[in-house]
């Protein structure tokens, strides 16, 4: 099951990005079934940006970039530059990976962020490592969007149905399924570090 959670849970934590977008909205903030200790972050974000491997969720994906070329709501096939506030010294040294279209902002012990811009709308995918309240950690997902002028938010409101559910649910049970047998096999990290 895929939770999706308040926008609080992503607004109320001590994330880097709140600084480098303060003018993006939370558009979704969901639970990952990822639990695990301090350390199993970059475990999670590199699957997370593997990309989705629902066959049902590529369908999607690949009709929604047939669709969106002629309204001119396709990511350019150039990485976005960067038009937010100025990426901190100490975080532009900390590159991660690349998620298809969204490019890497930075990477930290508990925090991913990736950009892409279209015509429509400029977006940020964002990961983070909260501590679950029982002395480990799961992933947590928020989609933060800056939609350009009537035709973004049309967009936005347009895609928002199918994203909640069926895109996302089917990626984040995919997630769900790739990330257990893993920690099945002992890899839960480390559970006496702190984040």
């Amino acid at each position: 099951m895929s939770d999706r959670l308040p926008v609080i849970e992503h607004t109320s934590c001590p994330w880097r990005i709140h600084a480098i977008a303060p003018d993006y909205r939370v558009e979704d903030v969901w639970s990952l079934p990822t639990p695990g200790g301090a350390g199993d972050f970059p475990r999670l974000v590199d699957q997370f940006t593997a990309g989705p491997d629902h066959p049902i969720v590529r369908a999607l994906l690949a009709i929604r970039l047939r669709l969106g070329a002629p309204l001119g709501l396709n990511p350019p096939g150039t990485r976005a530059r960067w038009r937010g506030e100025p990426i901190p010294g100490d975080l532009r040294g900390r590159p991660g990976p690349d998620f298809g279209p969204f490019a890497c902002l930075y990477r930290t012990e508990t925090e991913w962020a990736a950009h892409a811009t279209t015509s429509g709308v400029d977006a940020i995918a964002h990961l983070g490592w909260v501590p679950d309240g029982r002395g480990a950690y799961r992933g947590q997902w928020a989609t933060l969007v800056k939609p350009h002028g009537p035709l973004g938010r049309a967009y936005m409101a347009g895609i928002a149905p199918i994203r909640h559910r069926v895109v996302y649910p089917l990626m984040i049970r995919s997630i769900g399924r790739g990330w257990h047998p893993a920690m099945s096999a002992g890899r839960t990290g480390d559970l006496s570090r702190s984040a």
